[in-house]
């Protein structure tokens, strides 16, 4: 029968070996079943925004497409990351050296490809706010007074642009808001970093901010759910198997 001490060894035959961090277990098994359903809806809820995208012809335009990259990458976030950090969540880590070299570089890497896709999308949607050049070129003075024939049609012409454009800026404060719950997400763990330099901070520490970082791949498809309304009819499009159907791509969304 193991000591006391040896139990709370990580492994129990070296005696330099870390100690697991564990609580009592009713706490351990709630916060287990809490993050375990967190990561199941962040496979979930991210691999329906990745089939909605892909599969509704209109949705692709360009600003769809980086959030499908960004999608992507929460997915996996939540198919690789999260249930790694799941079984490191008692402060051991059963893996091996090579396994661990591989999680970290993948935190790393699908962490900073979520930055390079929120900047792209910000980019967009600067360029489509601030320089819309096809309104330039499709409403004119001069083309209104040609032919009073067509002032209908550029009437039509207006009220599409400022539609279009209405839509532009909405879609861009619900990627504003995106970008604020990535900040809020990310800043606690990169404070928590610069105090861990000048203060000892325990392990536990870390991998709450770890986990709070990964929650913003949870959040952002829920995000999509609650401001986008293409999201939500895509949803039921595919748990009522209507994407089986012939001619599915073409159905209007928007």
């Amino acid at each position: 029968m193991e000591a006391p001490e040896e139990a709370e060894l990580c492994f129990p035959h070296i005696n330099t070996s870390c100690r697991k961090t564990t609580g009592p277990y009713v706490e351990t098994m709630l916060t287990y079943t809490v993050l375990s359903c967190i990561t199941i809806l962040t496979v979930i809820l991210n691999l329906l925004v990745i089939i909605s995208i892909s599969h509704f012809k209109q949705l692709h335009t360009n600003t769809n497409l980086l959030l499908l990259s960004l999608a992507v990458t929460d997915f996996l976030v939540g198919l690789l990351q999260m249930p790694l950090l799941l079984l490191q969540n008692q402060g051991c880590w059963f893996l091996g050296d090579i396994m661990c070299v591989v999680h970290y570089f993948f935190a790393a890497l699908l962490v900073n490809v979520s930055v390079g896709s929120m900047v792209l999308i910000s980019v967009d949607r600067y360029i489509a706010i601030c320089n819309p050049m096809f309104y330039t070129t499709r409403v004119t003075l001069t083309r209104a007074r040609a032919m009073r024939s067509h002032v209908a049609v550029v009437k039509v012409e207006r009220s599409q642009t400022v539609k279009a454009m209405k839509s532009e800026i909405k879609a861009a404060r619900t990627l504003g808001i995106v970008l604020i719950v990535f900040l809020l997400c990310s800043c606690p763990y990169y404070c928590f970093a610069a105090a861990a330099e000048s203060t000892s901070l325990g392990a536990s520490s870390s991998v709450i901010m770890i986990w709070l970082i990964y929650l913003n791949s949870t959040f952002n498809p829920v995000i999509y759910v609650f401001f986008y309304p293409w999201v939500r009819k895509t949803i039921k499009h595919i748990f009522t198997l209507q994407i089986l159907q012939p001619g599915s791509r073409e159905v209007s969304v928007m």
